[in-house]
C-alpha cells in the first residue's frame, strides 16, 4: 500500500467514524490533545451487508472548473478539504460548502451543479462512495 493510498483510507476511516455518529470532544494522544468533531451522521439506505464496498475519490476543481450534471447510484458522503464547492441536486437549493464542511447525496439523485465556488483558487474534496454491488459510481444525465 502506498503512503497516499495508506493516508487516504486513514481519511476514510476518520470520516466513517464521523459519519457514525462520534460525539464531539477532545481525545488524549501522545503528544497532546485532539478534537473531535462529528462532521456528519445520517441514516443509508438499506444494502446488503456482505457486498458493501466503501470508495473514497479526491475530487479536484481548478479555479471556475465544474463536471456535467450526473447522478451516482449509491450515497455519497463529502467533505471539502480546501476552498469552496458550488452545488445543487434536483429540487433542492444551490448550496456552497467550505473547508470543513459535509455534505450528503441521496442515491440516484441528479446532481445538477457541482463545481468551485471560486475563479481564483481551486476547490478540493473527498467523496466517499457506500455502494452494495459494483456498479459505475457517476453516471452522466441527458
Amino acid at each position: 500500500m502506498t503512503r497516499h493510498a495508506a493516508r487516504i483510507g486513514i481519511a476514510a476511516t476518520m470520516l466513517w467514524a464521523a459519519a457514525s455518529g462520534c460525539r464531539t470532544g477532545s481525545a488524549r494522544t501522545r503528544g497532546g490533545n485532539a478534537q473531535v468533531r462529528s462532521a456528519f451522521a445520517g441514516d443509508l439506505p438499506g444494502m446488503q451487508g456482505d457486498r458493501l464496498r466503501t470508495t473514497v475519490l479526491e475530487v479536484t476543481y481548478e479555479p471556475g472548473g465544474s463536471s456535467t450534471p450526473h447522478r451516482h447510484p449509491c450515497p455519497v458522503v463529502g467533505y471539502v478539504v480546501q476552498g469552496n464547492l458550488r452545488t445543487q441536486v434536483k429540487g433542492g437549493p444551490v448550496a456552497v460548502y467550505r473547508a470543513g464542511e459535509t455534505f450528503y447525496e441521496e442515491p440516484n439523485t441528479v446532481h445538477l451543479i457541482s463545481a468551485n465556488a471560486s475563479d481564483e483558487r481551486p476547490v478540493r474534496f473527498l467523496a466517499i462512495f457506500t455502494c452494495d454491488r459494483e456498479a459505475p459510481l457517476s453516471v452522466p444525465e441527458p
